[in-house]
């Protein structure tokens, strides 16, 4: 590497001093080409003023500084993006002296967050540093990954491993070689808020304008420097609608066996990224479309080839991702808790099936069977623990929605997550899982007050008669079970005169789509919480 550095101050090209790896394509350094405001048409209300704020102050201590990438491709085609990011050419140490709230994170590639406000409303700034240009035959290379070559790696700037994936990437260098080691040429493009000046390196605007998604040098080589660039290329597509230019999408099918040396959490952001931006059904269909469904995700392996199909999990997870996209498109909070359990609910019951038949008491064996399906489809990840916590919480919820007496109903409606629980039990009777007339209940005891929810509980006391002596308690341990209108009272069917009975003072329900029109028709497609 110092070798490397000294041949770069004398002017030598690196690659000759490793004449076997001069085969190896370069990236081209592209053009800096300056569009003025009245050519890009970027649109200042678009903008947002925390990322303008950061821009200004770099400016102002005397750096470059633009907004970048995603931010500046969505600004263009006049969407206003969920993120902006910053690049500059100052240091992440001389970023984190100009801000109070400032933290520098990172390894495989060092950046600053740069925080405003508290709390759920909080927003981060991401900001990174100019990055140069080197090739794979400038990099050192470990015969591990970012965990077996921990030590090896823990002190070097420039690393990748034996298939070329990179594991850092913290040289430092100027803007021109900044935008080549980009991946897309639509992501490689600069602007400036202050000046209104767009800066592009690499035909950026053209392809945007043209709807076309080209990677920046020799997608082979790109591609190998990051496979997680070969999920982008899918989610890109879906999002904006692009085409893919031929040479970048020819060799994303042989290369996808590179993401098996991704590291879980990584592919598990993507797949986040991939169902959560507004976009989930047409991101299913790229992935199918270009063979990236099967053995890249294990949860979408679940729902897209299951094991032991279900009728309902389709319409289910399809439902529940229409929603997701009809929340995000209406700038509402999705979870991804909410979206997870969803897809894997199917999976959960089946195990519970099983483990209930070979004799477990109904409460433990759910409690093995999240764990056992939690393990197989999540893993090891980051935030693993957060995430399992709430999607425990809305399955655990779904047989306690069954229990309507007094002291359970108000026990349930008091949790934190009941607002997510019911969601989900909404969407469960969307498709017929359950009664829909057990999820009107709840909306009605949701939005109830008092005197209404106990009106609703003693209703349904006198519409289901007497308990018989010695009758047992049932709660459905799948959706193959008959749905039971309540698990605490028994089974007799409904008496016609005390459904007369029922309160006249009753909540009016919000009006549901029918279920075949996308959104699912739950008031949301996860937690506000």
């Amino acid at each position: 590497m110092i070798k490397t550095f000294i041949n770069r101050l004398l002017g030598k090209d690196a690659r000759a001093a490793a004449p076997a790896a001069a085969a190896l394509p370069a990236i081209p350094l592209g053009r800096r080409v300056e569009v003025p405001v009245e050519d890009h048409r970027i649109d200042p209300k678009l903008l947002d003023d925390n990322a303008v704020r950061v821009v200004r102050t770099l400016k102002d201590a005397g750096h470059e500084a633009y907004i970048v990438g995603g931010a500046v491709r969505d600004l263009l085609v006049g969407l206003r993006p969920k993120d902006f990011d910053v690049a500059t050419d100052a240091t992440p140490e001389q970023v984190k002296a100009l801000f109070r709230r400032a933290f520098i994170i990172g390894r495989r590639f060092r950046l600053v967050h740069v925080v405003f406000g508290r709390g759920r409303e909080h927003e981060v700034i991401e900001v990174s540093t100019f990055r140069a240009y080197l090739d794979s035959a400038a990099a050192e290379q470990v015969s591990g990954n970012e965990k077996t070559s921990k030590h090896q790696i823990a002190d070097k700037v420039h690393v990748i491993d034996a298939s070329g994936r990179v594991l850092r990437d913290n040289v430092w260098g100027p803007q021109v070689e900044d935008a080549a080691r980009r991946d897309f040429t639509i992501n490689a493009m600069y602007y400036d808020p202050t000046a209104q000046l767009l800066v592009d390196y690499h035909g950026g605007l053209a392809d945007a304008r043209a709807r076309v998604l080209r990677m920046i040098g020799d997608p082979v080589a790109r591609y190998r420097e990051d496979p997680v660039r070969i999920v982008r290329v899918v989610r890109f597509a879906a999002k904006l609608g692009f085409a893919l230019e031929p040479a970048t999408l020819a060799p994303v099918r042989e290369m996808s066996a590179l993401l098996a040396n991704v590291p879980a959490s990584r592919l598990f952001d993507e797949m986040i990224k991939l169902l959560q931006t507004g976009h989930a059904l047409r991101s299913l269909d790229e992935l199918r479309k270009q063979g990236l469904d099967r053995g890249v995700f294990p949860i979408l392996d679940a729902v897209l080839h299951p094991e032991r199909p279900h009728p309902l999990r389709e319409r289910f997870v399809e439902l529940a991702l229409a929603d997701t996209d009809r929340r995000v498109e209406e700038g509402r909070a999705v979870a991804p808790s909410f979206m997870l359990a969803c897809m894997l609910w199917h999976d959960v019951q089946a195990r519970w099936e099983v483990l209930r038949q070979g004799g477990e008491p109904p409460f433990p064996a759910l409690q093995q069977a999240i764990d056992a399906v939690f393990d197989a489809r999540i893993g090891d990840i980051s935030g693993r623990g957060k995430l399992a916590a709430d999607m425990r919480e809305i399955w655990q919820m779904q047989p306690r929605f069954e229990r309507r007496t007094a002291s359970s109903a108000a026990s349930l409606a008091a949790q934190p997550r009941f607002r997510a629980g019911y969601d989900f039990l909404r969407l469960r009777a969307d498709v017929g899982e359950v009664d829909v007339d057990l999820a009107d209940w709840w909306e009605d005891y949701h939005l109830g007050d008092d005197e209404e929810r106990d009106a609703l509980v003693q209703a349904l006391r006198e519409a289901q008669g007497p308990k018989r002596p010695g009758a047992v308690r049932r709660v459905p341990a799948s959706a193959d079970a008959a749905p039971a209108a309540s698990a605490d009272v028994g089974d007799e069917p409904a008496d016609p005169a005390a459904e007369a009975a029922a309160p006249a003072k009753r909540r009016r329900r919000r009006r549901r789509k029918p279920a075949g029109e996308g959104a699912a028709g739950s008031p949301s497609a996860g937690p506000d919480a």
